[in-house]
């Protein structure tokens, strides 16, 4: 379908040019960053399966995937500088991801539930073992194995990640509810005609500036939330054993991987589908004209002598 965007005069026609080949940037760097985190996790599953207690090798993989993350987060921090909305409409993501966002990402606290629903699938999956054995005392040395000390210090984690979550998200709803205060409601008075209620020309200037404030707050929104989440899939690892983090990144990756490959399929199939529903029910032909009767436009009293 062919959209017919709005017509923009001068400076704004460049800056939306702009923005456009930026958001397309970055739509490919994210393409390329997933395929570098298939790499990793392909990376991490060798590591668990073959050197699950090879700390030498395991620590420096971990700093290579949080380095991963921590770049995408400052490429993703660049392009929000100057192309906001982009973040809260990734085009490179998919409808069904995009349902799942909290403030252009994922929401932190869900790494707990991540982390609980691994150890408890973990758990379920070597308890057969340990009966089996008769030694409930084994180290599994996975998420499975978390201490008392560890879920301790996990649920502390998580107490103080949704109180910071929370304080974020009322962050943003009060940006959100200044979109109605006076200088905007004011500028919609004054772009509207009295009488007719239709829109009139504006300096374009003076609209681009109050809506520039109001996606810089939003900026800054964008900023803490994904300083959050690193600094939530960081302290994370940081309870963890090296072989425990390297189980807790393979289930990050795998999740997102997944739900992105599955989202992505769903949008195609339903383009498909529209697309054929748009070629088997072809819109109906227009109504045949009214049939000329011959009367020529005559007065209708019947008399042609």
């Amino acid at each position: 379908m062919i959209m017919t965007q709005p017509q923009i005069s001068g400076g704004a026609a460049a800056t939306a040019s702009a923005s456009g080949c930026r958001r397309q940037t970055f739509h490919d760097f994210f393409e390329s960053w997933i395929v570098e985190q298939n790499q990793y996790l392909q990376e991490l599953l060798h590591a668990s399966k073959n050197h699950p207690e090879d700390q030498d090798l395991l620590r420096p993989l971990i700093q290579r995937v949080l380095n991963h993350y921590r770049h995408y987060y400052r490429s993703k921090s660049t392009l929000a500088k100057d192309d906001i909305l982009a973040m809260f409409n990734p085009s490179w993501r998919s409808s069904f991801e995009d349902a799942f966002l909290w403030i252009g990402g994922w929401r932190p606290t869900m790494a707990f539930h991540l982390l609980y629903s691994k150890s408890g699938l973990q758990l379920q999956a070597n308890l057969t073992h340990l009966l089996q054995v008769q030694d409930l005392l084994i180290h599994t040395r996975d998420l499975a194995d978390l201490s008392l000390r560890q879920l301790e210090q996990i649920d502390k984690l998580q107490t103080a990640t949704v109180k910071e979550e929370k304080a974020i998200t009322e962050k943003l709803a009060k940006h959100q509810e200044r979109l109605a205060d006076p200088a905007m409601v004011q500028l919609a008075h004054a772009a509207t005609d009295d009488d007719e209620q239709q829109p009139i020309p504006m300096d374009e200037t003076q609209l681009e500036a109050a809506l520039a404030t109001k996606e810089e707050g939003l900026v800054e929104v964008l900023k803490k939330a994904d300083e959050l989440r690193l600094k939530t899939l960081t302290n994370v690892i940081q309870v963890l054993t090296p072989i425990q983090s390297v189980h807790f990144l393979i289930s990050a990756a795998e999740l997102h991987l997944r739900v992105h490959e599955w989202g992505k399929r769903r949008d195609t199939r339903r383009n498909n589908n529209n697309n054929n529903n748009d070629i088997n029910h072809p819109p109906p032909p227009p109504p045949p004209p009214p049939p000329f009767d011959g009367s020529g436009g005559g007065n209708g009293d019947g008399d042609h002598s």
